[in-house]
């Protein structure tokens, strides 16, 4: 199971299971992704607001895995939307995770007063070749029929978390 894909719709390959690392902190957070990848885990998920970023991209480098084996997803926080600084978030994950570039970009929250401006600057990420593939997470429907009027690239991923105790509503 750890070997099974799905195919996003830009035909990236995505691992059907993956490593969150969400509370998880400083080394903790390393020792885990260190684990996970030994374990057979190729998908890491990690975002600027789990302040892990740093602990997560050493693991990465350091877990004798081929970068290109291993799937590195990140997410850009909202208060950096409301600001204008989505670039600069960016940047700013891609250097605390010490790699040149990731796999999957996410915008964490729907920001909805930024979302076009905010998705504008994810496609460009993705024509830059610094993110292999971009989408959202933790958005509803109407949050993916506004984005999808202005939208030059459709999101390849809606990641959003279900479980017994917390169910989707539209």
């Amino acid at each position: 199971m750890l070997k099974e894909t799905f195919t996003l719709n830009n035909g990236v390959k995505i691992p059907k299971l993956g490593l969150g690392t969400w509370f998880i902190e400083g080394d903790k957070a390393a020792d885990a992704v260190r684990e996970a990848v030994k374990s057979g885990y190729r998908l890491i998920d990690t975002a600027a607001f789990y302040f892990n970023e740093k602990e997560v991209g050493e693991a990465v480098r350091t877990c004798g895995v081929p970068r290109e084996e291993l799937f590195i997803t990140t997410k850009l926080w909202n208060d950096k939307q409301r600001e204008g600084r989505q670039r600069e978030a960016f940047e700013a994950s891609l250097k605390e995770l010490g790699l040149e570039y990731v796999d999957l970009y996410l915008i964490h929250w729907p920001v909805p007063e930024k979302i076009h401006e905010t998705w504008k600057i994810l496609e460009g990420l993705y024509e830059e070749g610094l993110v292999k593939a971009i989408g959202v997470s933790n958005f509803l429907e109407h949050h993916l029929e506004k984005l999808s009027v202005k939208a030059n690239i459709a999101p390849a991923v809606d990641q959003f978390e279900c479980n017994p105790y917390l169910t989707r509503q539209s």
